[in-house]
């Protein structure tokens, strides 16, 4: 995953195949009532898909204050 910010609010994210399955298959789960509960495999790749983000999140804003 990378995060770039361009003008304003618009972000450029590059993902990859597998972080963005991972995305639509959570926003699913939740659109459908998030019954039940993520499989462990879908829950561990949820969490290193967020760990991602909030290190990239970490640069980016560590590069915009600087």
């Amino acid at each position: 995953m990378q995060i770039k910010k361009g003008q304003r609010n618009i972000f450029q994210i590059t993902l990859t195949g597998y972080e963005l399955a991972t995305l639509i298959s959570s926003a699913r789960w939740i659109v459908d009532g998030a019954k039940g509960e993520l499989t462990l495999e879908a829950a561990n790749n949820l969490k290193q898909l967020l760990d991602n983000y909030d290190n990239e999140a970490k640069k980016l804003y560590s590069q915009s204050s600087s």
